[in-house]
């Protein structure tokens, strides 16, 4: 089995995570070399979210901890008949009623994994479940190949 994985934790993605801590009040630079605030976002959460892989003889899973998110904030997609998307993001949470935070030490963040799915998943069959803080999205293995019976062809005389 071989599952190509787009974002691997790798000294460039590490150094960018670390590096590279960008905000929404990052003043935008004009230089098309330097990528784009939206491009270091994107790379820091593929780098941030770590995912386990499992094989089951009928099945995929992938687990990913989603702590704090609520179903409405994880999207779970299949694109291009063979790559899965995983993605969401956990947003501040609104000052109401007098509520002021002294301290906010849990980021907002996005995530974000692209897998590239074996030749023998059925991509019309993938579940999501999301439990205690942990994303188990599940795809269907497709049933092997029947081997082809030999096909008899009747032999006429001239």
């Amino acid at each position: 089995m071989d599952f190509r994985v787009t974002n691997l934790n790798t000294p460039f993605y590490n150094t960018l995570h670390n590096v590279f801590d960008l905000t929404d009040e990052t003043p935008p630079n004009n230089n098309l070399s330097v990528p784009t605030q939206t491009y270091m976002r994107d790379a820091k959460a593929m780098v941030a979210t770590a995912a386990d892989i499992k094989e089951y003889p009928n099945s995929y899973v992938f687990v990913i901890n989603m702590p704090w998110l609520k179903k409405g904030d994880i999207k779970v997609q299949v694109e291009d008949e063979n790559v899965i998307l995983i993605s969401g993001e956990r947003k501040r949470e609104e000052e109401k009623d007098g509520l002021k935070f002294l301290i906010m030490e849990r980021r907002v963040s996005k995530f974000r994994r692209k897998f590239v799915l074996p030749e023998n998943t059925n991509t019309d069959d993938v579940f999501a479940v999301c439990q205690d803080g942990v994303l188990s999205v599940t795809v269907q293995k497709l049933p092997p190949p029947q081997p082809k019976k030999p096909k008899t062809i009747e032999v006429k005389v001239a």
